[in-house]
């Protein structure tokens, strides 16, 4: 029998993956698509007046299998794809999206949920199922529920052509990602100024791809710190050139096209809403609430980080010229001189600190910062996983079980770039107590078999993000999976994530487990403090090109779609003042989050909304004068972690904090705030 349709007799529910094929998955969405189709027709024909067990907990039943079999798949999409993998996303994503379009905007089931909602008042719920009924209704509603026959039906084609559309994208830059690699010769010019770490990786890349050498890829791990020590000027712009050119090289892989068509459905769909913008749609359920509020906060932080990278672009002039280079600062240059001037201003030299950022060092300090904080501890456990990097433990506290973590954390040809967090399961108690399985996927360079896997401290930052996601998962302690975990407003949902950072940054943190991948030594104090000190070095430029991708997202979709939406980028970049040596963090084509699905569209800014959080909600530890705050982190777990989506998210923070912060800790925390006496 297909695995994916049978009972998993596996530790902790783990999927089957040894059992599973690729060709399993088609016939398992069809079974289960079709059962899920069954079980909403039986809530929306209930001959029985309608209650909120047999609507709104019916439909929290209705289709787990579907979701069961979508997770599996979902994941491997991203982490460990191939070619049929890749033609059955692009043939099921648009089904799924018809079907959810279909459920949400069925009017009949919508008079079932729309009579709960009116007499919520009288049915003696809970506060967490008035909160579940609400959402289900703002769903149905924004799903087009109340528009007449003929909008329903345009509603719903636009839905499926747009999961249609955001599957090409995504796979046409993992295809651009996948296909492009600069060979390197065994030359001395062509590997001059590069550590043995970064060589061996480039090595590793070149194995993974079936090649003799070594290469450069598009993986952040490999290009970041290839563009940051590489004194070979015309290798950077190359590479460069190409790291900044995915969906846009021309081609089947090209995504402007892609961008124009999908920015036009969007604007369509929200005006068949009643919405001027898409922007105006996407965010009316935001903390948000709408775009002036978010162009405002984005506003506020743009010209000090502006300022701040436009003085830093002249000293790295200064330097590129004493090197010898007769010409403008360019984009390939920034990262090769800024790392020079970080070491001549700061003494801080990344070789000098990898080797006391080792992978398995600095997972066990996100475990140790999670049972110092929350009391969880962490167990490996053998199960079956789909790729042999990933690895995984059990969570639990107090001897309670709590989830499984999962993390898979080398970069691969078969997985798209980035760093994200997903499930396998989510929490949920309707029904009996399920805990969850999560999983942080992130693309650290592999250093090869028997050799240490070693990361920036921008990458240990990416480990600390992501499992702050993971946390948010696995404490979720809620009834209805609808609002479980990380099932939260978008411009919220980084809080967890941005605020487990700080403790990347805790001395004793770093005394802890920052040791030498060697010599098992302690980090050096004065290297220590030279690391903490150069926590706010760059960050002009850093805030710079973050908020460029933001404020671009958010003029594509505040207002008339653009017919040409790269004319209408360089317009807002020229608007705004972008400085000539920074680029987008993320360009249009390769705009992952905003173009591959809805999930962050006109919701990048969610990054720096929940900074405006992260940095006053870590104060509290300060205030405190215990970064390891046994009050205070019960209260996070409390009101943040464990709750989920169960309460509007001001309300949460409010319960935590006591009120709500405004952007000057975020200020301080960058290093743009004014100094105390520039009044």
């Amino acid at each position: 029998m297909n695995a994916l349709l049978r009972a998993w007799d596996t530790p902790f529910g783990i999927p089957p993956f040894g059992e599973i094929g690729d060709d399993d998955f088609e016939p398992a969405f069809e079974a289960t698509l079709a059962e899920a189709r069954a079980e909403v027709r039986a809530v929306r024909d209930d001959p029985e007046a309608p209650t909120f067990a047999n609507t709104i907990e019916a439909l929290e039943r209705a289709g787990r299998g579907l979701g069961r079999v979508a997770a599996v798949f979902f994941n491997l999409a991203g982490a460990h794809t191939n070619d049929r993998l890749e033609a059955l996303q692009r043939a099921v994503s648009p089904k799924l999206a018809a079907f959810r379009a279909e459920m949400a905007s069925d009017p009949a089931l919508f008079a079932r949920v729309d009579a709960l909602m009116r007499d919520a008042a009288t049915l003696g719920l809970t506060d967490e199922q008035a909160r579940v009924l609400e959402l289900y209704h703002r769903m149905f509603v924004r799903a087009g529920a109340r528009l007449d026959p003929p909008g329903r039906a345009r509603l719903g084609a636009i839905v499926e052509r747009l999961a249609t559309l955001g599957t090409t994208f995504s796979q046409n830059v993992l295809a651009d990602e996948r296909d492009w690699a600069l060979p390197l010769g065994e030359e001395d010019e062509d590997l001059e100024g590069l550590p043995d770490w970064l060589v061996a990786a480039m090595a590793e890349a070149a194995r993974e791809r079936g090649r003799d050498g070594h290469v450069v890829t598009l993986s952040r791990s490999l290009i970041a710190p290839f563009l940051a020590l590489s004194p070979r000027r015309d290798l950077r712009e190359t590479a460069f050139a190409a790291w900044i050119e995915r969906g846009a090289g021309g081609g089947e892989t090209d995504n402007r096209g892609v961008i124009a068509e999908t920015l036009a459905l969007r604007e369509e769909r929200a005006r068949l809403l009643g919405y001027e913008s898409f922007a105006a749609f996407k965010l009316e359920p935001e903390m948000a609430k709408a775009p002036e509020a978010v162009r405002a906060l984005l506003t506020a932080v743009w010209e000090p980080a502006r300022i701040s990278a436009e003085a830093d672009a002249a000293a790295l002039a200064e330097i590129m010229r004493a090197d010898g280079v007769n010409d403008a600062l360019r984009p390939w240059d920034w990262r090769y001189y800024s790392r020079i001037r970080q070491k001549r201003e700061h003494d801080l030299d990344e070789a000098e600190v990898k080797p006391y950022f080792a992978l398995d060092a600095m997972i066990a300090a996100v475990f140790d910062v999670a049972s110092r904080l929350f009391g969880l501890a962490f167990r490996p456990v053998e199960v079956p996983l789909y790729h042999p990097d990933a690895r995984a433990w059990e969570v639990t506290r107090d001897g309670r079980h709590m989830g499984v973590f999962v993390g898979d954390y080398f970069a691969r040809s078969s997985k798209r770039s980035g760093a994200w967090c997903s499930t396998f399961r989510s929490q949920r108690r309707l029904d009996g107590e399920v805990r969850p399985i999560v999983v942080n996927v992130c693309n650290f360079a592999n250093a090869g078999a028997g050799e240490p896997c070693l990361l920036t401290f921008d990458d240990a930052r990416t480990l600390f993000h992501e499992f702050g996601h993971a946390l948010h998962q696995l404490m979720s302690d809620v009834t209805y999976e609808f609002v479980s975990g990380t099932s939260v407003a978008r411009d919220f949902v980084e809080l967890p994530s941005q605020l487990y950072e700080h403790w990347l940054g805790v001395p004793e943190v770093l005394e802890r487990h920052a040791r030498h991948v060697r010599t098992g030594a302690p980090m050096p104090r004065d290297l220590l403090e030279r690391v903490l000190a150069g926590q706010t070095y760059d960050t002009g430029f850093q805030t710079v090109e973050y908020l460029a991708s933001a404020l671009v997202d958010l003029d594509l979709h505040d207002g008339p779609a653009p017919a040409d939406p790269e004319a209408a980028e360089a317009a807002t970049l020229a608007r705004i003042g972008m400085p000539d040596a920074i680029v987008m963090r993320h360009a249009s084509p390769h705009f992952l989050h905003v173009f591959a699905g809805d999930g962050y569209s006109s919701g990048y800014y969610s990054y720096l909304w929940s900074e405006v959080m992260d940095a006053d909600a870590f104060a509290a530890f300060e205030e405190a004068g215990d970064p390891f705050d046994r009050e205070v982190a019960a209260r996070l777990a409390r009101h943040i972690l464990a709750a989920g989506g169960s309460r509007e998210p001001e309300v949460l923070y409010r319960d935590f904090r006591g009120r709500m912060p405004g952007p000057e800790a975020l200020l301080r925390k960058r290093g743009l705030a004014p100094p105390a006496d520039a009044a």
